[in-house]
């Protein structure tokens, strides 16, 4: 097969393309090392591991010897030893009896390991994922970490309870089979070897290229969930720019792909068997002519051929299930791959010697700079001081920073240089969960779980009691909303929410930021999805709220913040200048030209 025939739709996607929906592929690593990472698992199940291999081990034992007494019983038939014949039957009876039952007790423990061992390797991989940094979610599909989580571990956990057994009995089989062959005739059985090597070859040349199909594989398997999941979030976006053409052509791209790598993959891994067939027939016919002429000159006995010819069969049944599954098993060595590259990532670091809650909230920014991608700045020697108890503004235009300072306030990005301090000390030495323990924040996007509306509220804490729930959800003005649910607080909210208006959704989000009782109060444009008259009366409530807690506010309306202590205008990463509303608008500068410009109708 030349490189022009091996080519792929998944190369093809290499191409440049009006979208690029595929990643580069990476190139394959050491499988053996991911092999011996996998075994790792099988550790903690070492009772179940061991009684599966002792039953494989008798199972294999009993087929073994079983061709041999066959052997025997074809002897004494032509000797007229009928009296041992009834005896070597009956043994045979009894080992092909054994053998079904290990075959029984082989496919429960290989059950209960796969899912044992699977169920770990899913906590761990769970555990990971919550508990990556913000900045390794940002940067990676949604639908590609799910697909880690779900196709490639189920792909681990089939291969453990098929193929598992299988591939300890093929080994164990082969070993026994020329064992018990040597036995027989040595002669024979060299004879019968000579195919091994042409075996060899073969399996060692289609597993170069199944290798690298599978791998492709499940790389766009995982692109094709992504954009699943992408699109299936943002359905009203699709539908309502009529991008359902595009759409259907982006997927239609990666689907062809998959489907021409899969065909290739399964092409190749059922190129395994017949090939292996062709080798076995050969085997076949080389015992065969040399088992007769053996015959002939009273080297062996006819038994003795009769037994070769079945240990020849034994010999490439296994080989044959061997060269089957190893499809199965480049597959699932292709999804370890996938998730140990998951958990070998960074976590988030927690680090801090201060565990310490927050006493005052007051909030100092030293000449911080900071980028998301390197060379692509974002802040410029950011310098602002938040006092306790204040409420400070960030306004500007889209892009100027204020949304990366809250990123940074909260530890989700660390800072290029510079410093952040909360009450004096650096939030580098603050333990990641005191220091967001004292934070509560609101973001524009409003995120609600499937589950009651009384574990969305407490989600902020646990801890609180109905009537603190109660009174967070008065204050947020979202308990009229609630009385009028069926079933109130322990309504179930479907699909996260979805039953809900966005701006109901809001309220809830707020009464959640209310149960907090935080130190530290961020609000990303927190009443955007509310009409005016429930923004008046969420901004009456935060008065409340506000008073004595530090209070940080993103807006772009800017009728929401002109009652702040100090608004900040950010330009660009910097900032641009700051003050009261009223000493702003004095100044006649970027926040005069912005005030100006929302209140004429015009987009900021």
């Amino acid at each position: 097969m030349n490189k022009t025939e091996t080519k792929t739709g998944f190369e093809k996607l290499q191409k440049p393309s009006r979208m690029r929906t595929v990643l580069e592929v990476e190139k394959p690593k050491e499988s053996k090392q991911t092999f011996k990472r996998l075994l790792q698992y099988f550790v903690d199940e070492r009772k179940l591991l061991i009684g599966l291999l002792l039953a494989v081990t008798m199972g294999v034992l009993c087929n073994v010897y079983a061709p041999k007494l066959q052997s025997q019983a074809i002897d004494s038939i032509t000797q007229g030893a009928f009296g041992v014949l009834t005896q070597r039957l009956g043994l045979m009876l009894a080992i092909y009896l054994i053998y079904g039952l290990t075959s029984l007790f082989q496919s429960r423990l290989s059950a209960h390991l796969s899912q044992r061992v699977v169920k770990t390797m899913r906590k761990d991989l769970f555990d990971k994922i919550i508990d990556l940094p913000i900045k390794y979610v940002d940067q990676h599909a949604h639908g590609d970490l799910m697909s880690r989580m779900t196709n490639d571990v189920e792909n681990i956990s089939d291969t453990i309870s098929q193929s598992l057994s299988s591939l300890v009995a093929g080994i164990l089989t082969i070993i026994g089979t020329v064992v018990m062959m040597f036995s027989l005739s040595w002669q024979l059985t060299l004879l019968s070897c000579t195919t091994v090597l042409l075996t060899v070859l073969v399996t060692k040349k289609l597993a170069g290229w199944m290798r690298r199909f599978y791998r492709q594989k499940q790389i766009l398997l995982g692109r094709l969930n992504a954009q699943i999941e992408e699109h299936v979030i943002g359905y009203q976006t699709v539908v309502a720019y009529n991008r359902q053409p595009q759409i259907v052509e982006d997927f239609s791209l990666t689907a062809d792909a998959l489907t021409k790598t899969s065909i290739r993959s399964d092409i190749l891994s059922g190129l395994m068997g017949p090939a292996m067939n062709v080798i076995n027939n050969i085997g076949f016919v080389i015992i065969a002519v040399c088992g007769g002429y053996f015959a002939i000159h009273g080297m062996i006995s006819i038994g003795v051929i009769s037994a070769f010819i079945v240990y020849a069969r034994q010999f490439g049944r296994p080989i044959n299930e061997l060269a089957q599954i190893y499809g199965q098993i480049e597959t699932a060595l292709a999804g370890a791959e996938r998730v140990f590259a998951i958990l070998d990532e960074t976590s988030e670091s927690s680090e801090g010697s201060c565990q310490v809650p927050l006493s005052e909230g007051r909030i100092q920014f030293e000449n911080v700079d900071f980028s998301y991608i390197p060379e692509k700045q974002v802040l410029y020697d950011f310098s602002l001081e938040i006092r306790s108890g204040h409420k400070v503004a960030l306004v500007g235009a889209t892009g100027s920073g204020k949304t990366t300072v809250v990123n940074l306030l909260m530890r989700f990005y660390d800072i290029d240089s510079g410093r952040i301090l909360i009450d004096g000390t650096d939030i580098r030495d603050i333990e990641r969960d005191t220091l967001r323990k004292d934070i509560a924040i609101v973001l524009q996007d409003t995120v609600l779980f499937t589950d009651t509306i009384r574990n969305n509220l407490k989600y902020s804490n646990p801890s609180a009691d109905d009537e603190q729930m109660r009174k967070a959800a008065r204050l947020s003005y979202c308990d009229k909303l609630i009385s009028q649910l069926p079933r109130g607080y322990d309504t179930l909210l479907s699909s996260s929410g979805n039953n809900l208006s966005q701006g109901q959704r809001q309220l809830l989000a707020i009464g959640r930021a209310f149960l907090a009782d935080p130190k530290i109060l961020i609000l990303d444009e927190a009443t955007s999805s509310v009409d005016t008259r429930t923004e008046k009366h969420i901004q009456d409530a935060m008065i409340n709220l506000m008073k004595d807690r530090t209070s940080l506010i993103i807006a772009h309306r800017l009728s929401t913040i002109q009652d702040a202590d100090c608004i900040v205008v950010m330009d660009q990463g910097r900032i641009a200048e700051q003050g009261s509303h009223d000493e702003l608008l004095a100044k006649k500068g970027k926040y005069y030209e912005l005030y100006n410009t929302q209140f004429e109708g015009k987009a900021i």
